[in-house]
């Protein structure tokens, strides 16, 4: 199994607060796209056995695998995209979400988005892939949680 380089930060909390840092230190959107870009290449490869349909997250326009592994304890996500900018916005979900509890997961709204302008300079298709992905990252916490 691949090792994961998450969580960073000791919370989702904070990990939005260092994402809105980071991304407040670009002056415009080509800076960022460049900055999701090499975020995106610092995922960790995904074994071929992982990249099946069954892996493969639907909703999204580029191919996108994503690999749920753990308990209500801690649930860490392996996930990788075909696309460059898709990599980058990968990223920033795990390292919000992965390596987290279901409650945690659950109780932690991806505020981040909104508050980095990445909605507004998102593609219609990218940005229903980035829903797909945190709806996925969500419903897989929620069958982990209690009734």
């Amino acid at each position: 199994m691949p090792a994961t380089p998450f969580p960073l930060e000791p919370t989702p909390a904070g990990a939005q607060a260092a994402i809105r840092e980071e991304f407040a230190f670009f002056g415009d959107w080509s800076e960022r796209y460049q900055y999701l870009i090499d975020l995106g290449r610092k995922l960790p490869g995904l074994p071929d056995a992982w990249k099946t349909e069954e892996h493969r997250l639907h909703g999204c326009q580029s191919m996108v695998w994503i690999v749920p592994v753990g308990d209500a304890s801690r649930l860490d996500f392996h996930a990788i995209s075909d696309s460059a900018i898709v990599s980058g916005l990968i990223y920033l979900a795990l390292r919000v979400y992965s390596g987290r509890s279901a409650e945690e997961i659950a109780a932690t709204d991806a505020d981040y988005i909104a508050d980095i302008g990445l909605a507004k300079h998102l593609s219609p298709t990218r940005s229903n892939g980035l829903a797909s992905l945190l709806a996925f990252i969500r419903a897989e916490a929620g069958k982990h949680l209690p009734g």
